[in-house]
């Protein structure tokens, strides 16, 4: 339990830091932003995810299946982000990229 709550805080801190760099090198159009950036995020939580599994003694390694997870859910927190709040005003008060790093990091635990 202790192994996974680590990996978690791993998980959040570096895609919250690393993702907004890796996502400022690559340049399409403005209204695919935020798809982009949960593809990056989901890729680092899962890389994250690989390299505690390595380390950690308590965490399994993620397959296939965990990346997939984390990138459909990281997918739909963007989806969210961009026409959310015009069905739920309250959604607006969340910051995508926050909404979004949630996605991935849920979708990665969701599966295990």
């Amino acid at each position: 339990m202790l192994g996974r709550l680590i990996l978690i805080l791993l998980q959040v801190v570096i895609a919250w830091f690393a993702a907004p760099k890796v996502a400022s090198y690559v340049h399409l159009a403005k209204d695919f932003d935020p798809f982009i950036f949960a593809i990056i995020c989901a890729v680092i939580v899962f890389l994250v995810g690989v390299i505690g599994a390595l380390i950690l003694k308590e965490v399994g390694s993620p397959g296939s299946a965990t990346l997939t997870w984390s990138l459909v859910l990281a997918l739909i927190a963007a989806a969210i982000a961009i026409w959310g709040p015009q069905l739920i005003p309250a959604i607006s008060r969340i910051p995508d990229n926050a909404l979004i790093l949630a996605g991935a990091i849920i979708g990665y635990h969701a599966k295990r």
